[in-house]
Formats: C-alpha cells, sequence, structure tokens
C-alpha cells in the first residue's frame, strides 16, 4: 500500500508542476488553487508513504515519478521538444525508479 500512495503523490507532482504553467505566476485564480490543493496533496501522500518507506527512496521516487511526468506532459501539451536524447533521459529515470523499486524494502 505505501507504493501506491507514493505513486499517486507522484502523480499529484505532476499535476501541480503542470499547474504552475497555468497559474500565470499565480495570477490565475482557479489554476492557482487547483496548483496548490495539488501540492498540499502530493506533500501528504508523500509523507504517508514516508511513513513506511526509506525516506531516501520514496523522495527519489516521487521526484522521478514528477519529473518523468512533467515532461512528458510538457511535450504532449506545450509542445516542448521530444527528441530523442530526451527519450532516452526519461527511460533512464523511469529506469531508476523501477531498480529503487525492485530493490528497496518495504
Amino acid at each position: 500500500m505505501p507504493w501506491l500512495i507514493l505513486v499517486v503523490a507522484g502523480l499529484f507532482e505532476v499535476v501541480w508542476a503542470i499547474g504552475l504553467k497555468y497559474t500565470d505566476g499565480f495570477t490565475k485564480l482557479w489554476p492557482t488553487v487547483g496548483t496548490v490543493t495539488a501540492m498540499v496533496i502530493s506533500i501528504l501522500l508523500l509523507g504517508f508513504a514516508m511513513k513506511t518507506l526509506p525516506v531516501g527512496t520514496a523522495y527519489a521516487v516521487w521526484t522521478g515519478i514528477g519529473a518523468v511526468g512533467t515532461v512528458t506532459l510538457g511535450m504532449i501539451l506545450l509542445g516542448e521538444p521530444a527528441t530523442v536524447a530526451r527519450i532516452i533521459c526519461i527511460l533512464l529515470i523511469v529506469s531508476g525508479i523501477v531498480g529503487l523499486k525492485i530493490f528497496s524494502p518495504g
């Protein structure tokens, strides 16, 4: 269960990271409300996951999910470049996340 909570926390990290783009410097009310809400949920869920999982593993996986999701959505939603090099780097991050899951307790 802590791994599922951690994955959901990572997904909320993606939401708030992408949401930051839509807040326009926190000048748009509803995107700001959604972004701050996603931030709070993400941190709370990360904290719950860390009750069981090692802190280094949980934090690395959380940020990895956030990075992969944010870069991917940046390419899909925001027209950021989807070069071979960027995709290879994303796959390296994913392999690190999988490796931490395989070789970590919990």
